[in-house]
Protein backbone atom coordinates (compact mmCIF):
# COMPACT_ATOMS: atom_id res chain seq x y z
CA UNK A 1 0.00 0.00 0.00
CA UNK A 2 1.13 3.25 -0.73
CA UNK A 3 2.10 6.16 2.12
CA UNK A 4 -0.44 8.16 2.94
CA UNK A 5 2.24 10.81 2.88
CA UNK A 6 2.24 10.73 -0.89
CA UNK A 7 1.02 13.81 -2.77
CA UNK A 8 -3.09 13.51 -3.44
CA UNK A 9 -2.30 14.35 -7.02
CA UNK A 10 -5.49 16.60 -8.55
CA UNK A 11 -7.02 15.34 -11.53
CA UNK A 12 -9.05 18.30 -12.51
CA UNK A 13 -8.30 21.90 -12.42
CA UNK A 14 -8.32 23.84 -9.43
CA UNK A 15 -10.66 26.27 -9.72
CA UNK A 16 -10.98 29.72 -7.36
CA UNK A 17 -13.18 27.86 -4.59
CA UNK A 18 -10.73 24.99 -4.56
CA UNK A 19 -10.55 23.90 -0.65
CA UNK A 20 -13.01 26.32 0.57
CA UNK A 21 -16.34 25.89 2.71
CA UNK A 22 -19.72 26.72 0.51
CA UNK A 23 -21.18 30.30 0.95
CA UNK A 24 -24.17 28.34 2.77
CA UNK A 25 -24.38 25.73 5.77
CA UNK A 26 -26.35 22.66 4.09
CA UNK A 27 -29.29 23.01 6.66
CA UNK A 28 -29.91 26.69 5.23
CA UNK A 29 -29.82 25.19 1.50
CA UNK A 30 -31.94 22.49 2.53
CA UNK A 31 -34.71 24.97 4.14
CA UNK A 32 -34.64 26.78 0.91
CA UNK A 33 -35.29 23.74 -1.21
CA UNK A 34 -34.02 20.37 -2.58
CA UNK A 35 -30.19 19.38 -2.41
CA UNK A 36 -28.77 17.15 -4.70
CA UNK A 37 -26.40 14.30 -3.78
CA UNK A 38 -24.00 12.43 -6.11
CA UNK A 39 -24.23 8.70 -7.01
CA UNK A 40 -22.21 5.39 -5.81
CA UNK A 41 -18.63 6.08 -5.30
CA UNK A 42 -17.64 2.36 -6.01
CA UNK A 43 -19.32 2.11 -9.74
CA UNK A 44 -17.62 4.94 -10.92
CA UNK A 45 -14.07 3.67 -9.93
CA UNK A 46 -14.65 1.06 -11.65
CA UNK A 47 -15.62 2.79 -14.63
CA UNK A 48 -12.27 4.73 -14.47
CA UNK A 49 -10.49 1.02 -14.55
CA UNK A 50 -10.03 0.91 -10.97
CA UNK A 51 -9.48 -2.48 -9.28
CA UNK A 52 -12.33 -3.20 -5.83
CA UNK A 53 -11.60 -6.28 -5.26
CA UNK A 54 -10.19 -5.55 -1.50
CA UNK A 55 -11.36 -5.95 1.61
CA UNK A 56 -11.21 -1.88 1.86
CA UNK A 57 -13.26 -1.38 -1.67
CA UNK A 58 -12.54 2.03 -2.67
CA UNK A 59 -10.96 3.43 0.77
CA UNK A 60 -7.70 1.31 -0.72
CA UNK A 61 -7.60 4.05 -2.82
CA UNK A 62 -7.39 7.15 -0.30
CA UNK A 63 -3.52 5.30 -0.08
CA UNK A 64 -2.99 4.13 -3.54
CA UNK A 65 -4.76 5.71 -5.93
CA UNK A 66 -6.33 9.10 -4.66
CA UNK A 67 -6.51 10.85 -8.19
CA UNK A 68 -9.03 7.64 -9.04
CA UNK A 69 -11.07 9.34 -6.16
CA UNK A 70 -11.01 12.74 -6.85
CA UNK A 71 -11.86 12.12 -10.65
CA UNK A 72 -14.57 10.17 -9.42
CA UNK A 73 -15.75 13.01 -7.56
CA UNK A 74 -14.92 15.27 -10.41
CA UNK A 75 -17.77 13.20 -12.57
CA UNK A 76 -20.43 14.14 -9.77
CA UNK A 77 -19.94 17.61 -9.93
CA UNK A 78 -19.79 17.83 -13.43
CA UNK A 79 -22.69 16.07 -13.57
CA UNK A 80 -24.41 18.34 -11.04
CA UNK A 81 -24.28 16.80 -7.51
CA UNK A 82 -24.47 19.70 -5.05
CA UNK A 83 -22.98 16.98 -2.24
CA UNK A 84 -20.20 14.26 -2.41
CA UNK A 85 -19.95 11.80 -0.08
CA UNK A 86 -16.42 11.04 0.88
CA UNK A 87 -14.79 7.75 0.54
CA UNK A 88 -14.19 6.30 4.09
CA UNK A 89 -17.31 4.32 4.10
CA UNK A 90 -15.57 1.14 4.52
CA UNK A 91 -12.49 3.17 6.36
CA UNK A 92 -11.82 2.15 9.62
CA UNK A 93 -8.52 2.16 11.88
CA UNK A 94 -8.88 -1.51 12.82
CA UNK A 95 -9.52 -2.09 8.56
CA UNK A 96 -5.93 -0.18 8.18
CA UNK A 97 -4.76 -1.45 11.12
CA UNK A 98 -4.65 -5.08 9.50
CA UNK A 99 -2.84 -3.73 6.58
CA UNK A 100 0.21 -1.88 8.64
CA UNK A 101 -1.21 1.26 8.80
CA UNK A 102 -0.59 2.90 11.76
CA UNK A 103 -2.97 5.71 13.71
CA UNK A 104 -1.30 8.27 12.74
CA UNK A 105 -1.38 7.10 8.74
CA UNK A 106 -4.77 6.32 9.26
CA UNK A 107 -5.91 9.84 9.99
CA UNK A 108 -4.03 11.23 7.48
CA UNK A 109 -6.20 8.64 5.51
CA UNK A 110 -9.02 9.99 7.03
CA UNK A 111 -8.40 13.85 6.24
CA UNK A 112 -7.73 12.94 2.93
CA UNK A 113 -11.11 11.63 2.04
CA UNK A 114 -12.23 14.98 2.89
CA UNK A 115 -9.20 17.00 1.01
CA UNK A 116 -10.08 15.31 -2.35
CA UNK A 117 -13.52 15.48 -2.01
CA UNK A 118 -13.22 19.17 -1.58
CA UNK A 119 -10.95 20.28 -4.24
CA UNK A 120 -12.85 18.25 -6.81
CA UNK A 121 -15.77 20.69 -5.35
CA UNK A 122 -13.99 23.79 -5.58
CA UNK A 123 -13.98 22.88 -9.68
CA UNK A 124 -17.46 24.78 -9.99
CA UNK A 125 -18.42 28.10 -9.23
CA UNK A 126 -21.63 26.94 -7.06
CA UNK A 127 -22.29 25.74 -3.65
CA UNK A 128 -20.67 21.63 -3.14
CA UNK A 129 -20.94 20.80 0.19
CA UNK A 130 -18.67 17.83 1.67
CA UNK A 131 -20.36 14.84 3.85
CA UNK A 132 -17.90 12.36 5.16
CA UNK A 133 -19.17 9.21 4.87
CA UNK A 134 -19.55 7.08 8.19
CA UNK A 135 -19.92 3.49 7.21
CA UNK A 136 -21.94 0.62 9.45
CA UNK A 137 -20.16 -1.65 12.32
CA UNK A 138 -20.51 -4.21 9.34
CA UNK A 139 -18.61 -2.61 6.42
CA UNK A 140 -15.23 -2.84 8.47
CA UNK A 141 -16.06 -6.82 8.60
CA UNK A 142 -16.28 -6.56 4.97
CA UNK A 143 -18.96 -10.16 5.05
CA UNK A 144 -22.43 -8.39 4.29
CA UNK A 145 -23.36 -8.45 7.84
CA UNK A 146 -23.79 -4.19 7.16
CA UNK A 147 -27.00 -5.66 5.16
CA UNK A 148 -28.32 -7.82 8.52
CA UNK A 149 -27.21 -5.98 11.48
CA UNK A 150 -27.69 -7.53 14.85
CA UNK A 151 -23.40 -8.00 15.72
CA UNK A 152 -23.75 -8.96 18.91
CA UNK A 153 -22.20 -5.78 20.32
CA UNK A 154 -24.22 -3.58 22.98
CA UNK A 155 -24.60 0.17 22.12
CA UNK A 156 -22.32 1.04 23.82
CA UNK A 157 -19.78 -1.44 22.36
CA UNK A 158 -20.52 0.22 18.86
CA UNK A 159 -20.14 3.43 20.47
CA UNK A 160 -16.75 3.14 21.15
CA UNK A 161 -15.87 1.24 17.63
CA UNK A 162 -17.14 4.58 16.11
CA UNK A 163 -16.10 7.40 18.24
CA UNK A 164 -12.48 7.40 17.06
CA UNK A 165 -13.08 7.23 13.34
CA UNK A 166 -15.76 9.96 14.12
CA UNK A 167 -13.40 12.31 15.87
CA UNK A 168 -10.25 11.78 12.82
CA UNK A 169 -13.31 12.70 10.24
CA UNK A 170 -14.47 15.71 12.17
CA UNK A 171 -10.80 17.16 12.40
CA UNK A 172 -10.85 17.17 8.80
CA UNK A 173 -13.75 19.71 8.44
CA UNK A 174 -16.25 18.48 6.31
CA UNK A 175 -19.34 19.80 6.19
CA UNK A 176 -21.87 17.30 7.16
CA UNK A 177 -21.20 13.52 8.75
CA UNK A 178 -23.10 10.42 6.47
CA UNK A 179 -24.09 8.14 9.10
CA UNK A 180 -25.31 6.12 5.96
CA UNK A 181 -26.52 2.49 5.22
CA UNK A 182 -27.22 1.49 8.88
CA UNK A 183 -28.91 -2.02 9.39
CA UNK A 184 -30.43 -1.25 13.11
CA UNK A 185 -31.76 0.89 15.54
CA UNK A 186 -29.08 0.05 17.97
CA UNK A 187 -26.45 0.79 15.34
CA UNK A 188 -28.64 4.19 14.91
CA UNK A 189 -28.29 5.25 18.54
CA UNK A 190 -24.66 3.85 18.89
CA UNK A 191 -23.59 6.53 15.92
CA UNK A 192 -25.88 9.13 17.21
CA UNK A 193 -23.97 8.88 20.97
CA UNK A 194 -20.75 9.14 19.39
CA UNK A 195 -21.30 12.49 17.48
CA UNK A 196 -22.88 14.17 20.19
CA UNK A 197 -20.48 17.11 21.24
CA UNK A 198 -18.53 17.15 17.35
CA UNK A 199 -19.78 20.03 16.26
CA UNK A 200 -20.99 19.02 13.14
CA UNK A 201 -24.64 18.34 11.80
CA UNK A 202 -25.25 14.62 10.24
CA UNK A 203 -28.00 12.84 8.53
CA UNK A 204 -28.86 9.48 9.42
CA UNK A 205 -29.48 6.83 6.89
CA UNK A 206 -30.60 3.07 7.14
CA UNK A 207 -30.45 0.39 4.59
CA UNK A 208 -34.03 -1.33 4.44
CA UNK A 209 -35.93 -4.05 2.82
CA UNK A 210 -39.74 -3.58 2.34
CA UNK A 211 -41.04 -1.52 5.39
CA UNK A 212 -38.19 -2.54 7.89
CA UNK A 213 -34.97 -1.90 8.76
CA UNK A 214 -32.21 -4.65 7.46
CA UNK A 215 -32.25 -6.29 10.84
CA UNK A 216 -36.44 -6.19 11.03
CA UNK A 217 -37.37 -3.51 13.05
CA UNK A 218 -40.18 -1.42 11.96
CA UNK A 219 -39.27 1.73 10.19
CA UNK A 220 -41.21 3.72 12.01
CA UNK A 221 -39.17 3.09 15.41
CA UNK A 222 -36.40 3.50 13.38
CA UNK A 223 -37.14 6.84 11.79
CA UNK A 224 -38.33 8.05 15.35
CA UNK A 225 -35.28 8.25 16.51
CA UNK A 226 -33.81 11.08 14.81
CA UNK A 227 -37.16 12.92 16.05
CA UNK A 228 -36.09 15.88 18.58
CA UNK A 229 -32.35 15.86 17.61
CA UNK A 230 -31.05 19.04 16.58
CA UNK A 231 -27.73 17.43 15.56
CA UNK A 232 -29.98 15.16 13.15
CA UNK A 233 -30.02 17.51 10.20
CA UNK A 234 -31.69 14.90 7.52
CA UNK A 235 -33.04 10.94 7.99
CA UNK A 236 -34.17 8.36 5.80
CA UNK A 237 -32.73 5.70 3.35
CA UNK A 238 -29.77 4.74 1.08
CA UNK A 239 -28.83 2.05 -0.51
CA UNK A 240 -32.20 -0.12 -1.16
CA UNK A 241 -34.66 -1.06 -3.73
CA UNK A 242 -35.92 2.38 -5.16
CA UNK A 243 -39.36 0.98 -4.40
CA UNK A 244 -38.68 0.16 -0.81
CA UNK A 245 -37.56 4.20 -0.72
CA UNK A 246 -41.36 5.52 -1.82
CA UNK A 247 -42.74 4.06 1.35
CA UNK A 248 -39.87 5.03 3.37
CA UNK A 249 -39.64 8.92 3.03
CA UNK A 250 -43.21 8.74 3.90
CA UNK A 251 -42.56 7.17 6.70
CA UNK A 252 -39.49 9.17 7.70
CA UNK A 253 -41.57 12.40 7.28
CA UNK A 254 -43.92 11.55 9.43
CA UNK A 255 -41.85 9.83 11.98
CA UNK A 256 -38.98 12.55 12.69
CA UNK A 257 -40.72 15.57 11.67
CA UNK A 258 -37.44 16.45 9.60
CA UNK A 259 -36.32 16.27 5.85
CA UNK A 260 -35.89 13.33 4.07
CA UNK A 261 -32.79 12.20 2.85
CA UNK A 262 -33.37 9.78 -0.02
CA UNK A 263 -30.62 8.08 -2.29
CA UNK A 264 -31.19 4.22 -3.20
CA UNK A 265 -29.31 1.44 -5.36
CA UNK A 266 -29.75 0.94 -9.02
CA UNK A 267 -32.24 -1.92 -8.19
CA UNK A 268 -29.84 -4.70 -9.26
CA UNK A 269 -28.87 -7.12 -7.31
CA UNK A 270 -25.18 -8.38 -6.06
CA UNK A 271 -24.77 -11.87 -5.66
CA UNK A 272 -21.85 -12.55 -3.56
CA UNK A 273 -21.72 -16.32 -5.09
CA UNK A 274 -21.64 -15.35 -8.81
CA UNK A 275 -19.41 -12.14 -8.26
CA UNK A 276 -22.01 -10.65 -10.48
CA UNK A 277 -24.99 -8.23 -10.70
CA UNK A 278 -28.32 -9.56 -11.36
CA UNK A 279 -31.93 -8.38 -12.05
CA UNK A 280 -33.48 -4.83 -13.99
CA UNK A 281 -32.78 -1.78 -12.99
CA UNK A 282 -35.49 -0.03 -10.92
CA UNK A 283 -34.59 3.23 -10.45
CA UNK A 284 -36.46 5.53 -12.34
CA UNK A 285 -35.33 9.67 -11.86
CA UNK A 286 -39.18 10.29 -12.46
CA UNK A 287 -39.67 8.90 -8.59
CA UNK A 288 -38.27 11.68 -7.54
CA UNK A 289 -41.48 14.35 -7.63
CA UNK A 290 -42.95 11.88 -5.37
CA UNK A 291 -40.20 12.00 -3.16
CA UNK A 292 -40.04 15.59 -2.85
CA UNK A 293 -43.85 15.87 -1.83
CA UNK A 294 -43.28 13.29 0.78
CA UNK A 295 -40.87 15.54 2.18
CA UNK A 296 -37.37 14.51 0.64
CA UNK A 297 -34.85 17.42 0.47
CA UNK A 298 -31.76 15.30 0.00
CA UNK A 299 -31.80 13.28 -3.19
CA UNK A 300 -29.10 10.68 -4.86
CA UNK A 301 -27.93 7.35 -5.83
CA UNK A 302 -26.13 5.01 -4.55
CA UNK A 303 -24.83 1.45 -5.65
CA UNK A 304 -24.97 1.31 -9.68
CA UNK A 305 -26.37 4.84 -9.75
CA UNK A 306 -23.64 6.86 -11.63
CA UNK A 307 -23.03 10.27 -12.97
CA UNK A 308 -25.58 9.58 -15.59
CA UNK A 309 -28.65 9.30 -13.40
CA UNK A 310 -28.00 12.03 -11.26
CA UNK A 311 -27.56 14.28 -14.47
CA UNK A 312 -31.29 13.23 -14.75
CA UNK A 313 -32.22 13.79 -11.29
CA UNK A 314 -30.34 17.11 -11.62
CA UNK A 315 -32.67 17.86 -14.62
CA UNK A 316 -35.69 16.91 -12.08
CA UNK A 317 -34.74 18.99 -9.31
CA UNK A 318 -33.62 22.40 -12.07
CA UNK A 319 -29.85 22.00 -10.75
CA UNK A 320 -27.05 23.19 -13.51
CA UNK A 321 -25.03 20.30 -15.15
CA UNK A 322 -21.32 21.11 -16.09
CA UNK A 323 -21.24 19.03 -19.05
CA UNK A 324 -22.39 15.71 -20.36
CA UNK A 325 -21.46 12.38 -17.98
CA UNK A 326 -20.19 9.34 -19.45
CA UNK A 327 -21.97 6.62 -20.63
CA UNK A 328 -23.69 4.55 -17.33
CA UNK A 329 -21.28 2.92 -15.28
CA UNK A 330 -21.19 -0.64 -13.22
CA UNK A 331 -19.59 -1.16 -10.11
CA UNK A 332 -20.01 -3.89 -6.72
CA UNK A 333 -21.66 -3.22 -3.83
CA UNK A 334 -20.09 -0.56 -1.05
CA UNK A 335 -18.45 2.67 -1.05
Amino acid sequence: MGSASAADGPTVPEGPRAGERPGRTLERALAQGPVLLDGGLSNQLEAQGCDLSDALWSARLLADGPEQIEAAHAAYVRAGAQVLITSGYQATFQGFERRGIGRAEAEELFARSVRLARRAAGAVERDVWVAASVGPYGAMLADGSEYRGRYGLSVRELERFHRPRIEALTAAGPDVLALETVPDIDEAEALLRAVEGCGLPVWLSYSVAGDRTRAGQPLEDAFALAAGRDQVLAVGVNCCDARDADRAVRVAAGAADKPVVVYPNSGERWDAGRRAWAGAPTFDPGRTSAWRSAGARLIGGCCRVGPDLVAELAGMLGQPVAEQPEERTTGRPGG
